[in-house]
Protein backbone atom coordinates (compact mmCIF):
# COMPACT_ATOMS: atom_id res chain seq x y z
CA UNK A 1 0.00 0.00 0.00
CA UNK A 2 1.26 3.52 -1.13
CA UNK A 3 0.75 6.02 1.35
CA UNK A 4 2.19 9.56 2.77
CA UNK A 5 1.56 8.70 5.77
CA UNK A 6 3.67 5.10 6.23
CA UNK A 7 1.74 3.11 8.65
CA UNK A 8 2.12 0.04 6.56
CA UNK A 9 2.31 -2.93 9.27
CA UNK A 10 2.33 -0.73 12.30
CA UNK A 11 0.73 -2.42 15.29
CA UNK A 12 -1.78 -0.13 17.60
CA UNK A 13 -3.96 -0.52 20.33
CA UNK A 14 -6.82 1.80 20.99
CA UNK A 15 -8.76 2.05 24.56
CA UNK A 16 -12.40 2.06 24.12
CA UNK A 17 -11.99 0.89 20.33
CA UNK A 18 -15.61 -0.74 20.28
CA UNK A 19 -17.21 2.96 20.55
CA UNK A 20 -17.67 5.32 17.89
CA UNK A 21 -14.94 7.51 17.84
CA UNK A 22 -12.88 4.89 18.67
CA UNK A 23 -13.71 2.21 16.36
CA UNK A 24 -13.93 4.76 13.56
CA UNK A 25 -10.02 5.33 14.37
CA UNK A 26 -9.39 1.94 14.06
CA UNK A 27 -10.89 1.94 10.84
CA UNK A 28 -9.40 4.52 9.69
CA UNK A 29 -5.74 3.57 10.68
CA UNK A 30 -6.58 0.07 8.87
CA UNK A 31 -7.12 0.99 5.61
CA UNK A 32 -3.05 2.55 6.39
CA UNK A 33 -2.36 -0.75 6.99
CA UNK A 34 -2.03 -0.63 11.11
CA UNK A 35 -3.12 -4.17 12.97
CA UNK A 36 -5.25 -2.57 15.71
CA UNK A 37 -6.38 -4.18 18.90
CA UNK A 38 -9.65 -3.40 20.29
CA UNK A 39 -9.83 -3.35 23.84
CA UNK A 40 -13.40 -3.65 25.69
CA UNK A 41 -14.91 -4.66 28.47
CA UNK A 42 -15.71 -7.49 27.56
CA UNK A 43 -14.52 -10.00 24.95
CA UNK A 44 -17.76 -9.67 23.10
CA UNK A 45 -17.78 -5.75 22.41
CA UNK A 46 -14.42 -5.97 21.68
CA UNK A 47 -14.76 -9.15 19.11
CA UNK A 48 -18.25 -7.24 18.01
CA UNK A 49 -16.40 -4.11 17.00
CA UNK A 50 -13.64 -6.26 14.98
CA UNK A 51 -16.15 -8.10 13.07
CA UNK A 52 -17.07 -4.87 11.87
CA UNK A 53 -13.81 -3.64 10.98
CA UNK A 54 -12.74 -7.05 9.25
CA UNK A 55 -15.91 -6.79 6.82
CA UNK A 56 -14.62 -3.79 6.04
CA UNK A 57 -11.52 -5.35 5.31
CA UNK A 58 -9.47 -4.09 8.12
CA UNK A 59 -7.22 -6.20 10.21
CA UNK A 60 -8.04 -5.79 13.66
CA UNK A 61 -7.89 -8.25 16.76
CA UNK A 62 -10.36 -8.18 19.79
CA UNK A 63 -9.03 -8.29 23.12
CA UNK A 64 -10.16 -7.68 27.15
CA UNK A 65 -9.22 -5.49 29.66
CA UNK A 66 -10.66 -2.54 32.11
CA UNK A 67 -8.60 0.46 31.53
CA UNK A 68 -8.46 0.54 35.54
CA UNK A 69 -6.88 -2.91 36.15
CA UNK A 70 -2.98 -2.89 35.78
CA UNK A 71 -3.40 -6.96 35.91
CA UNK A 72 -5.25 -7.51 32.61
CA UNK A 73 -3.37 -4.35 31.07
CA UNK A 74 -0.64 -6.02 31.47
CA UNK A 75 -1.88 -9.22 29.96
CA UNK A 76 -2.87 -7.38 26.99
CA UNK A 77 0.30 -6.19 26.99
CA UNK A 78 2.21 -9.93 27.09
CA UNK A 79 -0.27 -11.16 24.47
CA UNK A 80 0.53 -8.05 21.59
CA UNK A 81 4.39 -8.52 22.65
CA UNK A 82 4.17 -12.75 22.21
CA UNK A 83 2.24 -11.96 19.02
CA UNK A 84 3.66 -9.13 17.11
CA UNK A 85 6.80 -8.33 18.84
CA UNK A 86 5.82 -4.83 19.63
CA UNK A 87 3.40 -1.98 19.90
CA UNK A 88 3.92 1.51 17.83
CA UNK A 89 0.77 3.56 19.05
CA UNK A 90 -1.50 3.36 21.84
CA UNK A 91 -4.87 5.49 21.64
CA UNK A 92 -6.02 6.20 24.88
CA UNK A 93 -9.81 6.29 24.16
CA UNK A 94 -11.75 5.32 26.56
CA UNK A 95 -13.75 7.61 28.81
CA UNK A 96 -17.22 9.07 29.54
CA UNK A 97 -19.24 10.60 31.79
CA UNK A 98 -22.25 10.16 34.01
CA UNK A 99 -25.80 11.98 34.95
CA UNK A 100 -24.84 12.31 38.41
CA UNK A 101 -21.85 14.49 38.03
CA UNK A 102 -23.24 16.54 35.61
CA UNK A 103 -25.52 19.40 37.11
CA UNK A 104 -29.02 19.89 35.96
CA UNK A 105 -30.65 23.22 34.54
CA UNK A 106 -32.51 23.23 38.14
CA UNK A 107 -29.52 21.62 40.20
CA UNK A 108 -26.88 23.44 41.93
CA UNK A 109 -23.12 22.04 42.57
CA UNK A 110 -24.45 20.67 45.91
CA UNK A 111 -26.52 18.32 44.36
CA UNK A 112 -23.57 16.21 42.51
CA UNK A 113 -23.13 12.69 43.07
CA UNK A 114 -19.73 12.22 44.80
CA UNK A 115 -19.79 8.61 43.45
CA UNK A 116 -20.54 9.65 40.16
CA UNK A 117 -17.97 12.24 40.40
CA UNK A 118 -15.49 9.94 41.44
CA UNK A 119 -16.05 7.30 38.67
CA UNK A 120 -16.17 10.11 36.09
CA UNK A 121 -12.41 11.46 37.17
CA UNK A 122 -11.43 7.51 37.67
CA UNK A 123 -12.39 6.83 33.97
CA UNK A 124 -11.42 9.48 32.06
CA UNK A 125 -7.81 10.66 34.59
CA UNK A 126 -6.75 7.00 35.98
CA UNK A 127 -7.73 5.22 32.66
CA UNK A 128 -5.90 7.30 30.14
CA UNK A 129 -2.63 7.17 33.04
CA UNK A 130 -2.62 3.52 33.76
CA UNK A 131 -2.76 2.65 30.46
CA UNK A 132 0.08 5.13 29.53
CA UNK A 133 2.45 3.82 32.16
CA UNK A 134 1.49 -0.13 31.07
CA UNK A 135 2.33 0.34 27.69
CA UNK A 136 4.94 3.00 27.81
CA UNK A 137 7.34 0.63 29.20
CA UNK A 138 7.26 -0.80 26.03
CA UNK A 139 8.38 2.72 24.19
CA UNK A 140 10.64 2.56 26.51
CA UNK A 141 12.30 -0.35 25.74
CA UNK A 142 12.25 0.69 21.63
CA UNK A 143 12.84 3.73 21.69
CA UNK A 144 9.64 4.22 19.82
CA UNK A 145 5.94 4.67 20.28
CA UNK A 146 3.01 7.35 20.30
CA UNK A 147 0.70 7.69 22.86
CA UNK A 148 -2.72 9.92 21.45
CA UNK A 149 -5.07 10.97 24.52
CA UNK A 150 -8.79 12.69 23.72
CA UNK A 151 -8.85 15.94 25.58
CA UNK A 152 -12.26 17.80 25.23
CA UNK A 153 -13.24 21.14 24.10
CA UNK A 154 -14.65 21.35 27.83
CA UNK A 155 -10.91 20.94 28.93
CA UNK A 156 -9.97 24.33 27.96
CA UNK A 157 -13.13 26.36 28.48
CA UNK A 158 -14.95 24.88 31.17
CA UNK A 159 -18.71 24.34 30.12
CA UNK A 160 -21.81 24.65 32.96
CA UNK A 161 -23.12 21.70 33.90
CA UNK A 162 -20.51 19.01 33.20
CA UNK A 163 -18.19 20.12 36.17
CA UNK A 164 -16.71 16.42 36.36
CA UNK A 165 -16.32 15.54 32.98
CA UNK A 166 -14.57 19.44 32.65
CA UNK A 167 -12.36 18.88 35.26
CA UNK A 168 -11.07 15.38 34.49
CA UNK A 169 -10.61 16.45 30.54
CA UNK A 170 -8.24 19.31 32.00
CA UNK A 171 -6.06 16.80 33.70
CA UNK A 172 -5.89 14.88 30.65
CA UNK A 173 -4.33 18.06 29.11
CA UNK A 174 -1.80 18.39 31.95
CA UNK A 175 -1.17 14.67 31.68
CA UNK A 176 -0.49 14.79 27.80
CA UNK A 177 2.40 17.37 28.25
CA UNK A 178 3.93 16.15 31.44
CA UNK A 179 4.26 12.22 29.77
CA UNK A 180 5.83 13.88 26.83
CA UNK A 181 8.68 15.66 28.68
CA UNK A 182 8.97 12.19 30.88
CA UNK A 183 9.06 9.88 27.91
CA UNK A 184 11.33 12.05 25.58
CA UNK A 185 13.65 13.56 27.93
CA UNK A 186 14.65 10.01 29.24
CA UNK A 187 14.05 7.75 26.05
CA UNK A 188 14.83 9.70 23.06
CA UNK A 189 12.77 11.64 20.47
CA UNK A 190 11.58 8.38 19.04
CA UNK A 191 8.62 8.62 22.03
CA UNK A 192 5.63 11.31 21.17
CA UNK A 193 2.58 12.24 23.47
CA UNK A 194 -0.34 14.48 21.87
CA UNK A 195 -3.57 14.63 22.10
CA UNK A 196 -7.04 15.19 20.07
CA UNK A 197 -9.47 17.62 21.41
CA UNK A 198 -12.52 16.92 19.84
CA UNK A 199 -15.37 19.51 19.66
CA UNK A 200 -18.91 18.45 20.28
CA UNK A 201 -19.74 15.19 18.86
CA UNK A 202 -22.89 13.80 18.63
CA UNK A 203 -22.92 10.14 20.73
CA UNK A 204 -25.13 7.89 22.84
CA UNK A 205 -24.21 9.74 25.67
CA UNK A 206 -24.74 13.35 25.15
CA UNK A 207 -27.50 12.54 22.25
CA UNK A 208 -30.34 13.21 24.61
CA UNK A 209 -28.77 16.38 26.06
CA UNK A 210 -28.10 18.05 22.32
CA UNK A 211 -31.04 16.60 20.41
CA UNK A 212 -34.59 16.40 20.65
CA UNK A 213 -36.05 12.69 19.72
CA UNK A 214 -37.41 13.84 16.37
CA UNK A 215 -33.78 15.28 15.98
CA UNK A 216 -34.20 18.71 16.53
CA UNK A 217 -31.51 20.86 18.50
CA UNK A 218 -32.49 21.31 22.30
CA UNK A 219 -32.07 24.86 23.69
CA UNK A 220 -28.05 23.08 24.83
CA UNK A 221 -27.54 21.72 21.08
CA UNK A 222 -28.86 25.42 20.02
CA UNK A 223 -26.39 27.43 22.29
CA UNK A 224 -23.68 25.10 21.39
CA UNK A 225 -24.06 25.32 17.45
CA UNK A 226 -24.95 29.33 18.31
CA UNK A 227 -21.07 29.52 19.34
CA UNK A 228 -19.13 27.07 16.95
CA UNK A 229 -18.37 29.21 13.56
CA UNK A 230 -18.71 26.02 11.62
CA UNK A 231 -22.39 25.82 12.75
CA UNK A 232 -22.69 21.70 12.52
CA UNK A 233 -21.31 18.99 15.08
CA UNK A 234 -18.23 16.78 14.50
CA UNK A 235 -19.08 13.50 12.77
CA UNK A 236 -16.15 11.00 13.32
CA UNK A 237 -14.50 11.28 10.12
CA UNK A 238 -13.45 14.92 11.25
CA UNK A 239 -10.81 13.50 12.83
CA UNK A 240 -9.24 11.43 10.63
CA UNK A 241 -6.73 13.87 9.36
CA UNK A 242 -5.14 14.75 12.64
CA UNK A 243 -5.28 10.97 13.84
CA UNK A 244 -3.15 10.25 10.74
CA UNK A 245 -0.81 13.04 11.55
CA UNK A 246 0.16 12.06 15.05
CA UNK A 247 0.76 8.52 14.19
CA UNK A 248 2.91 9.33 11.24
CA UNK A 249 6.48 10.83 10.87
CA UNK A 250 4.41 14.26 9.59
CA UNK A 251 4.46 14.91 12.74
CA UNK A 252 7.73 13.21 14.33
CA UNK A 253 9.07 16.94 16.13
CA UNK A 254 5.15 17.22 17.52
CA UNK A 255 4.73 16.23 21.48
CA UNK A 256 3.21 17.56 24.52
CA UNK A 257 0.25 19.15 21.97
CA UNK A 258 -3.29 19.08 21.97
CA UNK A 259 -4.79 19.67 18.82
CA UNK A 260 -8.41 20.70 18.38
CA UNK A 261 -11.18 19.95 16.14
CA UNK A 262 -13.88 21.87 17.19
CA UNK A 263 -15.21 24.02 13.93
CA UNK A 264 -13.87 26.80 15.75
CA UNK A 265 -16.39 26.52 19.24
CA UNK A 266 -12.56 26.99 21.44
CA UNK A 267 -11.44 30.44 19.49
CA UNK A 268 -15.21 31.84 19.65
CA UNK A 269 -15.55 35.02 22.02
CA UNK A 270 -19.02 35.91 23.23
Amino acid sequence: MNSVFNLEGKIALITGGAGVLGSNMAEVLGKEGVITGIVGLTLEEAQTAVDRLTAKGVKAFAVKGNVLNQEELEEIRSTIVEKYGRLDILINAAGGNMPGATIGPDQAFYDLKLGDLQKVMDLNVIGTMLPSKVFSELFAKQKSGIIINISSASAERPLTRVVGYSASKAAIDNFTKWMSVELASKYGEGIRVNAIAPGFFIGEQNRALLLTPEGELTPRGNKIIDQTPMKRFGVPEDLDGVLLFLCSDMSKFVTGTIIKVDGGFGATSI
